[in-house]
Parts: C-alpha cells; sequence; structure tokens
C-alpha cells in the first residue's frame, strides 16, 4: 500500500509542536509495518544544517498559484527508511517562523496545489493521501473539484487528521479563484464557507474519505458547541466518518534505561536511577536535596488552554503542603510573572526556568514524583505519556486525550496510573493534588505500585499505528 503523509512539520527537521512528533514518529512506524509511506512537507531554510546537506535536489517546475506563476523545487532525503519530499520556494517558505504570516493562506494554497502536482513527477500515485490540519485540509477538495480530470488521480482516497481544531484557516471567500484556481461555486452554496468565510478545516472535514481526531474522547468532544470551535455541526453530520486514534510517543526517544539525557538510568525492575535522578534535579534547581518530599513538575507552554490559571489559583495553598515545585516553560507573560514571584517568595521549595530546554526537559520527566497537566482541553496531550514512560504520576483534567490515556487511582483497588479531576475548577485541582501528595506521604508501598503501573502501560506508536493501518485497508479495500 502506498500512502502520502503531507505535514506543514514534521521531527526531527523543523516542528512547533504535536503535529510536528506525530509527522516525525507515525511515518516510520507504518514504514516497519510494510506500507511504502512517504512525507511531503515545506522546505523551511532553517532546518538543521546536517538535514539540509542530505537533501537532493530532484526537479524543479511551476505552480499557477491564481494569477501568479511560482517556482517549485522538489528535494528529497531518505532518512531511516523513509522518503522526504520538500517543496522548494523561498518566497514563501524562507522566513523566521513556521506560521503567523499575514500571508499563511497564499504561502498554504501554493503548497497545497505544489505536492499534488509533484504526485505524477515522482511517479508516487498514493493510495492514501494523508492531510493533517488546516494547512493541508483543502487537497481532498482539490483533488476532487480542481484536479478530478486527472486519470492517475481518481482512485486516490484521502485521510484529514485534526490535531487540533481551534486553528481552521479561516480566509476570504474570493481566495478560491485568486490562489486556487477555480470558480466560487462551492463557496456561494455554503459548501465550504463559515461564517462569511472560506474554511479549510471545513472543507477538509467534508471533503476527506476519513476524518481522525489524535484521541477517542477528543472525537466525541469536538462534536459539541463546547469544544467544537463552530464545526460542531458538521462534525455530528460527518460522524459516520469520524474517529479517533490516541497518539504514540517515540520510545526511542523516551527511553529511561537509554536517555543521553539522564545521568542515571532506571527501569520498572531497578527504579534506583530515578532517586539518583531526582537529587540531581533538586541541585540542578537550586532547591534542598530531600528524598522524601514529592517533586512536583510543570513541563508546558503557559497558557490558559494548560490550566496554569487554576494552578496559580491554589499556589498559594500548594506551597502550604510539603512539597518541592519545579517549572520548565514559557508562555503569557502574566504567568511567567506569577511563576517567577512564587520561586523568589519560596526559594526552597519553588524553582522555575522560564525557558525551553530539551534535555533539561527530560530530567524534569525523569527526576519527579508528580507531573501536572490540567489543561481546559486536550486534544491528545504526550507529556502526559512521557512522565509515565518514566515513572512520573500526572495529574489531569479528564479531558481528550488525558482522560484516554491516564486512569486515575482507585483507592480501594490500588488501580491506575496518575490522578484526576472531572470538574475543570482551582478547587477539584486542589482536591487532586491533596490526593496525591497525601498518598505519597502515607504508602510509599501504594505509591510505588502506582510508579510501576503507569510505566508497564504502552503508548508506543508501534500499538497507534496499527489503528492507522486499519483505517488505510478499511479505505483502500487493500490488506
Amino acid at each position: 500500500m502506498k500512502v502520502l503523509f503531507a505535514s506543514a512539520e514534521c521531527a526531527p527537521f523543523f516542528k512547533t509542536g504535536g503535529l510536528g512528533d506525530v509527522a516525525g514518529a507515525l511515518p516510520k512506524e507504518l514504514q516497519k509495518k510494510g506500507i511504502d509511506i512517504r512525507v511531503v512537507l515545506p522546505y523551511y531554510p532553517k532546518m538543521p544544517e546536517q538535514y539540509k546537506e542530505q537533501c537532493q535536489d530532484l526537479f524543479s517546475f511551476y505552480v499557477e498559484v491564481g494569477w501568479r506563476h511560482q517556482y517549485c523545487g522538489v528535494k528529497q532525503l531518505i532518512l531511516q527508511g523513509v522518503t522526504y519530499y520538500f517543496i522548494d520556494n523561498l518566497y514563501y517558505f524562507d522566513r523566521d517562523g513556521l506560521y503567523g504570516f499575514y500571508d499563511d493562506g497564499e504561502r498554504f494554497a501554493f503548497f497545497q496545489q505544489a505536492l499534488i502536482e509533484m504526485m505524477e513527477r515522482v511517479d508516487f500515485i498514493p493510495d492514501v493521501l494523508h492531510v493533517n490540519d488546516y494547512h493541508t485540509a483543502m487537497v481532498p477538495f482539490l483533488l476532487k473539484e480542481k484536479y478530478r480530470w486527472i486519470q492517475a488521480y481518481q482512485n486516490i482516497r484521502t485521510v484529514l487528521t485534526i490535531h487540533n481544531i481551534e486553528f481552521q484557516g479561516k480566509y476570504s471567500g474570493d481566495m478560491l479563484p485568486d490562489l486556487f484556481g477555480v470558480g466560487m461555486e462551492r463557496y456561494e452554496d455554503g459548501t465550504v464557507r463559515l461564517d462569511d468565510c472560506l474554511n479549510f478545516m471545513k472543507s477538509g472535514i467534508l471533503y476527506a474519505d476519513r476524518v481522525n481526531t489524535v484521541s477517542p474522547s477528543y472525537a466525541e468532544e469536538i462534536k459539541t458547541p463546547e469544544f467544537g470551535c463552530g464545526l460542531d455541526v458538521i462534525l455530528r453530520m460527518e460522524a459516520g466518518k469520524l474517529r479517533g486514534i490516541v497518539n504514540g510517543i517515540d520510545y526511542e526517544l523516551n527511553d529511561p534505561e537509554n536517555d543521553p539525557s539522564l545521568s542515571y538510568h532506571f527501569s520498572s525492575t531497578d527504579l534506583s536511577g530515578k532517586a539518583k535522578n531526582k537529587q540531581e534535579l533538586q541541585k540542578i534547581m537550586g532547591l534542598p536535596v530531600k528524598k522524601d518530599v514529592p517533586l512536583i513538575a510543570v513541563v508546558s507552554r503557559l497558557t490558559y488552554q494548560k490550566g496554569f490559571n487554576l494552578v496559580l489559583d491554589e499556589f498559594q495553598n500548594l506551597m502550604d503542603m510539603d512539597v518541592q515545585f519545579v517549572l520548565l516553560g514559557t508562555g503569557d507573560p502574566h504567568f511567567e510573572n506569577t511563576f517567577r514571584y512564587f520561586a523568589e517568595k519560596y526559594p526552597e521549595k519553588c524553582a522555575v526556568n522560564i525557558t525551553f530546554d530539551v534535555k533539561l526537559a527530560q530530567k524534569i520527566y525523569a527526576g519527579s514524583d508528580i507531573f501536572l497537566m490540567p489543561s481546559a482541553f486536550e486534544p491528545c496531550g504526550l507529556s502526559q505519556m512521557m512522565s509515565m514512560r518514566y515513572g512520573t504520576l500526572p495529574i489531569v483534567h479528564e479531558i481528550g486525550g488525558l482522560k484516554d490515556t491516564v486512569e486515575p487511582f482507585n483507592p480501594v483497588t490500588g488501580e491506575g496510573t496518575g490522578f484526576g479531576f472531572a470538574e475543570f475548577s482551582s478547587y477539584q485541582f486542589l482536591q487532586a493534588v491533596k490526593k496525591a501528595v497525601e498518598l505519597y506521604h502515607s504508602s510509599q508501598e501504594a505509591w510505588h505500585k502506582l510508579v510501576l503501573q503507569a510505566m508497564s502501560r504502552d503508548f508506543s506508536w508501534e500499538t497507534s499505528s496499527e489503528n492507522y493501518v486499519t483505517l488505510y485497508q478499511e479505505l483502500t479495500g487493500q490488506s
């Protein structure tokens, strides 16, 4: 089976978030399962030199972006058995970041048409074209409305994965003729229109053969007005082709037995290294070395979506407990400054690092006891799975992917892999924290059992990718 995976970002080349992680990990696993998968990406010149040097120039052609006659170079790189195609155009992609520019609509209109027109030229006509988020969500529309005359493309099936429905690609309706070179019919009849805008995501949901999100609970949540961001009616209408598949995490990168970021390695059969990592983390963060005090951690963007208003509402109460707190992240200036204030007020208990540091993040996952993830909404979330992989128990708002991946502690049976709270309020958040801290202090035996249960859960892409294989097989009729 042949699959073309289209994304605006992909680790290890360039990424801003979860989409980049998925695009980096999922194709590798699908390739191991015998699928001929290739990935197509924009070529951002700011990608690391080691990968730029490996890129091979294949050919170039021109793409008509409305009246614009735009150069399109195609580069190729093969890494760990996966072939990557890069769409090269300096005017559109030689920028300081990946998104957030005034002409994002035009940039991704070019990218989507370029990747479709590239397929015949690289002699790779996929059985499934798998697109991701709004940046590529117009591809199913274009295949059926603009490029349907191309015989080779008529049997291509399409899958749209929604990583975050907040970002939809909303633009003026006249973009259809101006950038895509198609008529206004599907806009005027309301098919691709929402709130008097051309909506890339809506178009993808309606035109794709299958739509999935990155967790089963999120798939249900986005069908409601509370979480659907205006597309809930469309998703309820298309519910028959919607499903949720939980993301995995990269088990090679997140491995407590081999992680190069760690000074001490450990496993579920020998946790002595975890205790040593905790001591080292306390020293790095300037906290007193105390093995019998629970170390609570945050590694995150500091935003309202991630629930940090709840954390700060109760932070004084948190500091009144027998705990230590470490934080690594950047985000809302109000959150950054308030956490700094508490770090100065409680230097013996609270340490914050307002920055982005991958190596320190791994040390925090490995050296902490408790991991906070009280998100207001969370399509999937990776950090809670990474913390469990390192034997650090998460406290989560039971929503979206957090609900699907963390089993709240049951004091009667001892089952669970973390702690949860259902109502999104600072009071319920604090109750969950109290439950975790009390268990840590009262029963190390029960705590140890939870740690082992958390570490034994399988969040590998090897497992998650099976669901994508099944999805592709259903679409194509291939086994």
